[in-house]
């Protein structure tokens, strides 16, 4: 999960970039403007993931 995590970073990382280079030749396109937004929302989910392991790893070894 944590490589997933960090290529979804690298595409984010990516489009934004894009997305400013785009800007700098006058307004985008919406597609273009959009772009991030699906590989944010995944990294959200992922990162959310990666942030509660530990938590619920603990409380498994406790309860058991």
């Amino acid at each position: 999960m944590r490589q997933v995590h960090r290529w979804l970073s690298v595409i984010f990382t990516l489009t934004v970039v894009a997305n400013f280079i785009a800007m700098a030749f006058g307004p985008p396109p919406s597609w273009i403007t959009y772009s991030p937004l699906p590989f944010l929302f995944l990294m959200l989910a992922t990162g959310i993931y990666l942030f509660f392991l530990p938590y619920v790893r603990r409380d498994k070894r406790t309860t058991s």
